[in-house]
């Protein structure tokens, strides 16, 4: 029989200050989320059903542009790096790295094309 202290069993695994930064991002943009997603669902709403030109002028004044571009950015980052962590738990590997690598891509170019979007209606 072989006896493997703590410290073996856990070789390789990764430092426990990995997890806890993790969690405080998660928590930074959760609480930054717990106004955002009302006063975005708020915003939204305002400027849905209108023709274009109504929600060009809309989106051209500060506030309504201003809440949706950080809430476009917060929202997406917090799912990014959610799916960072279930990418983590369950791909390991160079599959593990290049999926990572895709879903970071993804995330941010949605981020650019968004913001893209939402500047160009608003100026």
């Amino acid at each position: 029989m072989r006896y493997l202290t703590d410290r073996k069993r856990v070789a390789g695994l990764g430092s426990g200050r990995e997890g806890t930064h993790h969690h405080w991002q998660m928590m930074v943009s959760s609480v930054l989320l717990v106004p955002l997603v009302p006063l975005f669902v708020f915003v939204f709403d305002a400027a849905l059903g209108g023709t274009y030109e109504d929600v060009v002028a809309y989106l051209s004044r500060p506030w309504p542009a201003i809440i949706l571009a950080v809430s476009l950015v917060v929202i997406i980052v917090h799912l990014m790096r959610e799916a960072h962590a279930a990418i983590e738990d369950y791909v390991h590997g160079t599959a593990g790295k290049l999926t990572l690598i895709a879903t970071s891509a993804f995330a941010y170019g949605l981020i650019a094309v968004g913001l893209f979007g939402l500047a160009r209606m608003a100026l």
